[in-house]
């Protein structure tokens, strides 16, 4: 059940008023480097209940007449076809979607920066098809010596031999689909050639995690280590910022093992020792402050991290993940005295297994009630729960069939002759495609219908690793998804 812990609007509003007085203090230029999703950001929604997951998005389109972007991509990302896994597209469709979409909200594109450039074809033709969209590209090679050799970085021969990137807006955001992309680097470069033409330009970080005025081990800033798990990130106290001001704060290993390199190369450029004094000064983080209910982003942050766990079980039962993420995962479950009995789908779908003996789900509707499904000769687990939830928030009796046979029959037809389907079960798009054409003419399909959206943001848990087919769509309706590290067709107790 929804429990609202985070003021989105106060955040909107103390995060704009902080950027752009960083604007003001840097003689009206700030080059901010954004970590994390620009939009779609489903990890703050989960942990800090009442954000918004387009908050990010939403507040440089309040800020657009100041603010242009800058897409960062390395060149091996693009040589490679490295993949974003939440999206399952590469680096650079993502990039080209990002500039359609982010242009169709008013919001300025400056160009795209191809970072590490040493020659990749494949990087040549990608900037073939932003000159084709009439995108500005740029490419950045590779400086010998990066990141410890200052003085060789900031010279003519370093930052001096990158393409300086023409501006116009006070506020130039840096980003990029992921890490290793190069943003940082950009970013300092700018501020290189600035400085060289008379410009006290500013460099500032958007990061939202780990949340640096919330204790080193509050729930919220564990959930991020576990989100991150796979990246072996630890959030630890920032030392520099203790030492300039006494203060503790919390940032995270990478950013404070990074800052000296990027304390000398930013002292180096402008001539200011205390340009900042603590990876904490760089950040730009409001979101601390529009906490208004702990207890609630505690217990969101919970969960959270148990469905990290889940998924870093299933990846390393899947073989895509390895052991030291999951003892990871262990750890910070230990720590936060979690066990997976907590989350409140686990028990009833193992129980409706045990009874059914067949795979079973269960979803936790948005007013507690929870409600299983069994696998069949027909559906998945996942469409028979989704299927027994529309119908008890449509008050729907059980024995009522949704779907005509007459429908469902052609489906199946397609999947099996057509499609050439290794299995009959209907998964759940088949199934929601289903009820869509039973609603045209069907009174009661209908208001089974009309109760998918209040799916958003609910729970479901499976007993077997769930059908790539079904947790697409339930990604697509908003649900939270688990399941036990146990492939679907593995059999148990002689059941499968």
């Amino acid at each position: 059940m929804f429990k609202k812990g985070f003021d989105n609007d106060l955040y909107m509003q103390k995060q704009k008023e902080h950027i752009l007085k960083r604007i003001e203090a840097f003689s009206g230029k700030l080059y901010l480097e954004f970590g994390g999703k620009l939009f779609d950001d489903y990890h703050a929604a989960r942990v800090l209940p009442g954000f918004e997951a387009d908050a990010k998005i939403r507040l440089l389109q309040s800020l657009k007449d100041k603010t242009e972007i800058v897409f960062c991509i390395s060149a091996a990302s693009i040589e490679t076809t490295k993949i974003r896994a939440d999206l399952g597209i590469s680096y650079d469709m993502d990039i080209l979607q990002k500039i359609e979409d982010i242009s169709e909200m008013g919001i300025s594109i400056n160009s795209v920066v191809i970072t590490q450039f040493n020659g990749q074809q494949a990087a040549e033709v990608f900037a073939r098809k932003l000159k084709q969209r009439g995108i500005k590209s740029y490419f950045h090679r590779l400086i010998d010596g990066y990141p410890n050799n200052v003085d060789y970085i900031v010279s003519e021969k370093g930052f001096g031999s990158n393409p300086y990137i023409e501006t116009t807006k006070p506020l130039v955001v840096v980003t990029a689909p992921g890490p290793g992309s190069g943003k940082l680097a950009t970013c300092l470069s700018q501020v290189y050639h600035e400085y060289k033409r008379g410009v006290i330009a500013g460099y500032g970080k958007y990061e939202t995690f780990p949340i640096w005025n919330l204790p080193l081990k509050h729930p919220v800033n564990l959930a991020y280590e576990a989100a991150t798990a796979d990246l072996q990130d630890v959030n630890m106290i920032d030392p520099y910022h203790l030492d300039e001001y006494g203060i503790t704060t919390v940032n995270y290993n990478r950013d404070v093992e990074a800052f000296p390199i990027v304390h000398k190369i930013l002292t180096k450029i402008t001539g200011d020792e205390k340009f900042y004094c603590s990876p904490t000064d760089m950040g730009v983080n409001m979101a601390g402050f529009a906490i208004v209910d702990d207890e609630a982003c505690k217990e969101a942050s919970r969960q959270e991290i148990i469905r990290r766990y889940y998924k870093g079980l299933v990846d390393y039962k899947q073989g895509n993940e390895s052991k030291a993420t999951v003892d990871k995962l262990t750890a910070i479950m230990q720590q936060c005295e979690l066990e997976t009995s907590m989350r409140t789908t686990v028990l009833p779908a193992l129980k409706k297994e045990e009874i059914s003996n067949a795979p079973a789900a269960a979803v936790e509707l948005p007013d507690g009630t929870i409600v299983t499904g069994k696998a069949s000769a027909l559906l998945t687990a996942t469409s028979s729960a989704i299927l027994n939830s529309i119908k008890v928030m449509a008050n729907i009796p059980d024995e009522v069939i949704l779907m005509s046979p007459d429908i469902l029959e052609p489906v199946l037809d397609m999947k099996i002759n057509l499609l050439k389907s290794r299995s009959s079960k209907l998964k759940l798009d088949d199934v929601l495609t289903a009820l869509y054409i039973c609603a045209a003419h069907d009174e009661t399909a209908k208001k089974a219908v009309e109760q998918l959206p209040k799916l958003r943001g609910c729970e479901i848990h499976n007993t077997r690793m769930i059908y790539t087919g079904d947790s697409g769509i339930l990604r697509k309706i908003g649900m939270n998804f688990t399941s036990e590290p146990v492939f679907p067709d593995k059999i148990v107790n002689g059941r499968q």
